[in-house]
């Protein structure tokens, strides 16, 4: 896209939006759009990818520094080779990664690739890769700006059986020079698309930070490169308006990005640095002989073009473990992958088979996440499972709610790869009603003296989630033993992932429930009478609300409420202080900080100087993606601090 002149980079967005509604066709490793009657752009990929420049050609007479070629660049998704599926008869070959850990398996020498089917005009753009499912493995990051205090420091509990044990993290090797250059251009990349915002963010500020997330996994840095690239895909979902976006998802991504690159661009322990870099290959380990019993299955769809499912089993001391079986596809292969036979030895279970039977593996290779390998040399035979209510599976449910939140905010804020399933809460409920929210209603149960909001693991209509939902909503009083995945917040919140009722279990992404299935009535032990608590309060909604608003509309979304600045020729001006409706609540509330945060970031996105001639010079956009990172992290320590007094007992 460098190539194009500045009028055609205007009109690039339009380009691909036009070249998104023509026909395609594919033949022989070719791809080829219409233009027009008369004009095609092919892409050229025997392998299925675009691997040189000159692989996308046009018919066109402004050829090759035409808008089509960019268009089509743009519009393809990226390849991700690392999703296929491992063969069979290599010797040790990892399962498939996780949706969301795609990107960051990937070698650090594989190149951004395009994949060369364009997708079809009544389908979104994919680009990243997965952003949702089970949660990623990546360390959070520990280098903040200044101007961010942390609220709160995270607990640490002893490891419970339900927690396998973590490895260390390797090769804690100082950044090299270009390691810390392919940072800054990740930086300054992102720098522009916060400045921008989703309305702003065209095809040309996504290639140029695809240019710098190529380059950082060149130089060896796959977790700020995966961010970037997440980034990318929730920039091209909010443009294409798809269901499944969701403004916080790319404001957590946007944030990744920035302060690994922030930290990268900081002096730092190479332990630091290690962390901030990130695993570019999931580390596999003999596992021996391994007896499992299934939990459950979850459905993953990603917005990268990636779905499938992921088996949840236990061993007897309660160790998690995941039997992943994720690729490129769609709503029906994340609907239909749970009937597909588990890739594990000569097994014949399917994974909806296996979420409720066991299984005998010998020769296991195991990730420090607990993902098993499907190698040459591993061996798989189907075994008696167990119900939820008996040993060992039972052990999961006796661990106290307060300890597991703890566990789940402890591993969130862990340097070092997560242990699987430690943002997993293991519930013993009685449904109590309906809440109305915003984004759909959500399940009120009271568990262990607490009233607890159940959503939905996901809200994509192929799925079976908000479905279910409903059908539990009909049924209050319902004691229901349940998995669910800590969603941090100011009050307990959790997504639903599967529960056990009288007529059996049931796994709520795949299974649909219906209305006989559910009864007010459970064969489960009633908890003991606990206190009722009130959750904390706080008006931390305020701070989020406009961190996203600039991530949709940039930094203009504040400048219309900075205080207003008298007119100097001084080349850096600080505004008068101000005290805006939002901070004085914030500051009423008594999160002053909050309030602090708010002002400088307001302050930074109407900062523009005047020359030594009294003219406007350009804003800092660097200071102001300073300060947003800045808040960003704070509302991160703020919500885990207060999600872990909300669930305390």
């Amino acid at each position: 896209m460098a190539a194009l002149s500045p009028r055609l980079r205007k009109r690039l967005d339009a380009a691909v939006e036009k070249l998104a509604a023509r026909p395609v066709t594919s033949d022989g490793g070719i791809c080829r759009i219409a233009v027009d009657d008369e004009t095609f752009v092919e892409l050229h990929a025997p392998g299925g990818t675009v691997t040189a420049e000159d692989a996308i050609r046009c018919g066109c007479l402004l050829a090759p520094a035409c808008v089509h070629r960019a268009a089509a660049a743009a519009l393809a998704p990226i390849a991700d080779d690392t999703s296929a599926p491992a063969p069979s008869d290599a010797p040790d070959q990892p399962s498939p990664p996780a949706p969301d850990e795609a990107d960051a398996t990937a070698p650090p020498t594989e190149p951004t690739e395009a994949r060369t089917s364009p997708p079809p005009a009544s389908e979104p753009t994919r680009v990243a890769p997965p952003t949702s499912g089970p949660p990623a493995s990546e360390p959070t990051s520990s280098a903040l700006p200044t101007s961010a205090p942390p609220t709160s420091a995270p607990t640490t509990l002893p490891p419970t059986t339900s927690a396998p044990t973590t490895l260390p993290l390797t090769g804690s090797a100082p950044t090299t020079p270009s390691q810390a250059a392919a940072a800054e251009a990740l930086w300054q990349a992102a720098v522009l698309v916060l400045d921008a915002g989703v309305d702003g963010a065209g095809a040309v500020l996504q290639a140029g930070l695809l240019r710098a997330a190529h380059t950082a996994r060149l130089a060896a840095l796959p977790r700020p490169a995966a961010a970037a690239i997440r980034t990318v895909n929730g920039l091209r979902a909010a443009r294409a308006a798809e269901p499944g976006h969701r403004t916080a998802e790319l404001a957590d991504a946007l944030a990744e990005l920035l302060a690994t690159a922030y930290g990268l661009r900081r002096p730092g322990t190479p332990d630091a640095h290690a962390a901030l870099r990130g695993t570019a290959r999931r580390a596999y380990a003999p596992g021996g002989s391994l007896r499992l019993y299934g939990l459950f299955t979850e459905p993953v769809l990603t917005s990268t073009g990636h779905a499938g499912v992921v088996t949840w089993t236990a061993d007897a001391a309660g160790r998690l473990y995941t039997v992943p079986d994720v690729a490129p596809g769609g709503p029906a292969r994340a609907r239909n992958a749970g009937d597909r036979v588990v890739r594990m030895g000569d097994t014949a279970l399917t994974h909806r088979d296996l979420a409720r039977a066991g299984l005998v593996v010998s020769g296991a290779t195991v990730s420090a996440d607990g993902r098993l390998g499907a190698g040459r040399g591993v061996r798989a035979a189907a075994a008696a499972g167990a119900d939820w209510t008996a040993e060992p599976l039972a052990a999961l449910w006796f661990v106290p709610v307060a300890h597991q939140v703890a566990r789940a905010l402890a591993a969130g804020a862990a340097k070092a790869p997560r242990a699987t399933g430690e943002d997993l809460l293991f519930l013993d409920a009685t449904l109590t009603g309906v809440a109305r929210e915003a984004g759909g209603d959500c399940l009120l149960a009271e568990c262990d003296g607490l009233t607890v909001r159940l959503t939905a693991a996901d809200d994509h209509p192929e799925l079976a989630h908000r479905e279910n939902l409903a059908v539990l909503a009909t049924a209050p009083g319902t004691r229901v033993r349940a998995v669910a995945r800590l969603v941090p917040a100011g009050h307990p919140r959790a997504a639903l992932l599967a529960v056990r009722l009288p007529t059996g279990r049931y796994d709520l992404g795949l299974d649909r429930l219906q209305r006989q299935d559910v009864t007010p009535t459970s064969p489960l032990p009633e908890p003991a009478p606990g206190p009722v608590r009130p959750t904390p309060s706080a008006p931390l909604h305020i701070l989020r609300r406009r961190t996203e608003q600039v991530v949709v509309a940039g930094r203009r979304a504040l400048t219309h409420a900075a205080p207003a600045r008298p007119h100097t020729t001084a080349r850096h001006t600080t505004a008068p202080h101000a005290t805006t409706p939002d901070t004085a609540l914030l500051r009423r509330a008594g999160l002053s900080t909050a309030a602090e945060l708010l002002d400088a970031m307001r302050r930074s996105a109407a900062e523009r100087g005047r020359d030594g001639f009294g003219r406007l010079v350009s804003a800092d956009t660097d200071a102001f993606a300073r300060a947003w990172l800045a808040t960003a992290r704070y509302l991160d320590e703020a919500s885990t601090a207060l999600c872990r007094e909300a669930w305390r007992t």
